[in-house]
């Protein structure tokens, strides 16, 4: 049999980098013993960035307090030291730390000013007063110029992303949910943003607008920003009256299909604006909507036990290897009974999708309306729950995560 040989020529570049390849070890031992003579950097420019750009809490100072509508206060957040601000997205939120007593908790405000303001130091938030609530009116009445604040960094997916959204935006706001929706007209206005918002805006009367005189001056000078006026108790010439239908969304967003409709507002504004959108057959891409903050009245939401209203469960929690044994009520979050006992739980949204919060349910049985329900698929099989928007229907046994809390 005849010996195959194979036959090649190796060129002067070949044999070059054949014995580059050879020396690549020398190469790199001497490149590895000339940096271990250096001193280790204290931080990577990777780390700092991520740092300055997503910061888990921010150190800020109330700078301005005003009256804004009838039962609405604006915040204007600075920098303690005057530096930049982490940057956000239009219609993104802040968490803010609020100690009340021996309660600590957290509320969650959008962002209403333009992004571009971050760059001075500088936050805007709208506190409505809700003399129920536990919060807002311990704000408007307690907080002043000059006292500081600890918030977290930016935080929410309510912002216009031209890969999903639509040119068109039809933004349906209620109250002070017209607040993410003065960010993206802040965006527009500075050039920050590209896209058509037309803003329908629902408030009970004239003299109770929040942001009016904003909105006009915005309105007057930026032809991407189009508002409409809707007032359910009065009937006033220029502005719509009753509430925001279908036919009004059609009339001042044209044929579906056409633009995005964003949503904030109370929990009861979303639960009729979601069978008027179903009549207009969106896609689900088509519509999103803010948080809404937790659940009340939980006994109205579809599925809820109704043999659990009104009851008293014992809760034991454990953290970090401390038990509580304390009471939850069925008819409010297994977060709020936790921060009334004082106890230090993290939260951030309270509206069960962002999962600040989550946390082991070791025994029991918990009602967590579907609205609410931000959990991943893997942590409703393995029995994780988010307990702003969880509550009890028998004593139960959780572990939640270590104390922080911004």
């Amino acid at each position: 049999m005849a010996e195959n040989k194979l036959n090649y020529k190796v060129g002067i570049i070949g044999k070059l980098d054949m014995l580059r390849f050879k020396k690549m070890p020398e190469v790199r031992e001497k490149a590895i013993q000339a940096a271990s003579a250096a001193p280790l950097p204290k931080t990577l420019t990777t780390n700092e960035m991520a740092r300055l750009r997503h910061p888990e809490k921010q150190q800020v100072v109330i700078s301005e307090i005003r009256q804004n509508g009838a039962d609405a206060k604006t915040v204007v957040l600075k920098s303690v030291d005057g530096s930049p601000l982490a940057l956000y997205r239009a219609g993104q939120y802040i968490s803010v730390s609020v100690p009340i007593g021996g309660t600590l908790t957290t509320r969650s405000y959008s962002l209403c000013g333009s992004p571009a303001w971050a760059h001075r130091g500088e936050y805007n938030i709208t506190v409505k007063r809700d003399d129920s609530g536990f919060v807002s009116p311990y704000i408007q009445d307690e907080w002043k110029v000059g006292q500081k604040i600890t918030i977290s960094g930016p935080q929410g997916h309510l912002y216009y992303e031209r890969i999903r959204d639509a040119k068109k935006v039809v933004a349906l706001a209620g109250g002070s949910g017209i607040t993410p929706f003065m960010g993206m007209a802040y965006a527009l206005k500075d050039g920050l943003e590209d896209f058509d918002l037309t803003i329908i805006f629902g408030s009970r009367k004239a003299d109770g607008i929040v942001y009016k005189k904003e909105l006009d001056e915005i309105c007057a000078v930026c032809n991407k920003v189009h508002v409409v006026h809707v007032l359910s108790d009065e009937e006033v010439s220029g502005y719509e009256h009753g509430f925001i239908t279908s036919d009004l969304i059609r009339k001042y967003g044209g044929e579906p299909e056409s633009y995005s409709i964003f949503m904030c507002g109370p929990q009861a504004m979303y639960n009729f604006l979601d069978g008027e959108i179903a009549k207009l057959g969106l896609r689900r891409k088509f519509v999103r909507r803010e948080l809404f903050g937790a659940i009340k009245e939980p006994w109205n939401q579809p599925g809820y036990p109704e043999e659990a209203r009104s009851k008293t469960f014992t809760l034991k929690v454990t953290q970090c290897g401390k038990e509580y044994n304390i009471q939850a009520s069925a008819d409010e979050s297994l977060l709020v009974a936790i921060e009334r006992a004082g106890i230090a739980a993290p939260s951030r949204c309270r509206s069960g999708e962002c999962g600040w919060c989550r946390s082991k349910l070791v025994s029991g049985t918990v009602y967590v309306p579907a609205d609410n329900d931000g959990r991943r698929w893997g942590d409703k099989e393995y029995g994780y729950i988010h307990p702003c928007a969880s509550f009890p229907t028998s004593d139960l046994v959780i572990e939640v995560p270590g104390e922080y809390l911004l």
